[in-house]
């Protein structure tokens, strides 16, 4: 039998685009597509089909730009489409779910990719996700969360409201008890007005500040911490979860998880394009998220903007990848166990 290196080996080599030559930058008059990992209506297909509108208009030759939906395995088949079977010339680019990145490193089962292959073009948006808790709950303060039980409402594995939890209450030390099995944030949101839970261990803040906006302005809610690497520009006063790490290593591991945040709508092209395909394509992204006229789009359509450019989009996941082993498994040890959060 083959091992699982030399299987993955064979695997690609199947998959393995022939060789082709590389169109002239001229031949984007030609149809773009954008792959998108789920199916119509979410927040990563508005994102897709939003940028699909407007970023023809920064491409020489203006070419049509055609959002296709290619859902699967929590759309980590978009990255293992973009690696082994798109044309790699700049036509065919994907969005995803932004923990894509680290799903070879943490899951290695389901990618059949290397991120720091990927072209990375960019990401529309920067998504932070918070800790909040009911006004009522015996939570105030992320110093408070050490110290006192909070009963923590989740959906499930690989969910922010699960992973984010459980790798603060494994490395921090908070005292969270998961109740996992709610459908979405709504349910979760109910469950706190009925006193059945205390608070979410993962929700961005655009969902709250859009769907829970009275919620805020009714100090209903009490925001205790965000979970990114650097504040919100909309919450500057609400402290940074990842300082509370007190080694290096903690800090990796929790920041193997927490990157995901960073790049929040990403948008990536098949490996191997060549260094003036990779700045035209990155270039017109980020000509796009400056657009007046993408902008008035998104502000339609309530789709924050907060961009990430390609090129630090690239150096971001490459620090992933040099995560030290050891790390790695101490985090996938963690998120593979969610039952445990219960004890």
């Amino acid at each position: 039998m083959l091992g699982w290196h030399a299987a993955r080996r064979s695997w690609r080599r199947s998959f393995r685009p022939r060789a082709r030559r590389r169109p002239r930058l001229k031949s984007l008059k030609a149809r773009i597509r954008i792959l998108i990992g789920f199916p119509p209506g979410g927040g990563y297909d508005l994102y897709g089909r939003l940028v699909a509108r407007h970023f023809g208009k920064q491409l020489p030759g203006q070419p049509n730009v055609i959002p296709q939906n290619m859902p699967g395995a929590g759309s980590v088949l978009v990255a293992n489409h973009l690696a082994h079977v798109a044309a790699r010339d700049g036509t065919v680019l994907g969005t995803f779910a932004s923990g894509v990145p680290a799903v070879p490193l943490l899951t290695p089962d389901q990618a059949k990719f290397d991120g720091r292959e990927l072209t990375w073009i960019g990401s529309a948006n920067t998504e932070t996700q918070l800790d909040y808790m009911w006004h009522t709950a015996p939570v105030k303060t992320l110093a408070d969360a050490m110290r006192t039980e909070a009963i923590i409402g989740a959906t499930g594995p690989g969910a922010a409201t699960v992973d984010f939890p459980l790798m603060v209450k494994a490395i921090l030390g908070f005292k969270y008890k998961l109740v996992l099995g709610y459908k979405g944030s709504a349910e979760i949101d109910l469950a706190m007005e009925r006193g059945e839970v205390h608070g979410v261990g993962g929700l961005t803040w655009t969902s709250v500040s859009t769907t829970n906006a009275a919620w805020l302005r009714d100090k209903k809610i009490n925001i205790i911490g965000q979970y990114g690497q650097t504040k919100h520009p909309d919450l500057p006063d609400v402290p940074l979860v990842i300082d509370l790490a007190k080694t290096p290593a903690d800090r990796q591991a929790l920041t193997l998880v927490f990157a995901r945040q960073e790049m929040g709508r990403p948008f990536a092209a098949p490996p191997a394009l060549g260094a003036e395909r990779t700045a035209l394509l990155r270039r017109a992204f980020a000509a796009t998220m400056t657009d007046g006229d993408f902008l008035a789009d998104a502000k339609k359509g309530q789709l924050p903007i907060l961009p990430l450019d390609g090129e630090t989009m690239q150096r971001m996941v490459g620090e992933l990848y040099a995560t030290p082993p050891a790390v790695i498994e101490r985090v996938r040890n963690i998120l593979a166990a969610p039952a445990a959060a219960k004890n």
